[in-house]
């Protein structure tokens, strides 16, 4: 069994976590801007009675991976829902300015 563990086995990766990325970074908003070759998550807090939200983590992906991390995150909504019941959202409009210029989506 030990053996296993130091010899991962083919397909398999090690994946290193440090302390400060395992403590998560938490945001309230995410903005998507793309490419012809990339996909740009920036993932934003915003605090109440703050005028200046803050960009607290950008993640580049192919749009290969952006695939990928939807068909991820359909499969994980649906497991999630189908545990705890659906997710609730409203139909409010955010009411801060959502035009950083360039082709852009909101989640």
């Amino acid at each position: 069994m030990a053996e296993e563990k130091n010899n991962p086995q083919p397909n398999q990766i090690n994946i290193e976590l440090s302390e400060e990325v395992a403590e998560g970074v938490y945001s309230n908003l995410a903005m998507i801007a793309h490419s012809n070759s990339e996909f740009v998550i920036d993932f934003i807090r915003l605090m109440p009675g703050v005028p200046k939200a803050k960009v607290k983590a950008r993640i580049v992906i192919t749009p290969e991976h952006a695939k990928r991390l939807l068909a991820a995150l359909k499969d994980n909504i649906s497991k999630y829902e189908a545990a705890f019941g659906p997710i609730k959202q409203t139909n409010d409009v955010p009411q801060f300015p959502m035009n950083f210029g360039g082709t852009m989506g909101e989640a």
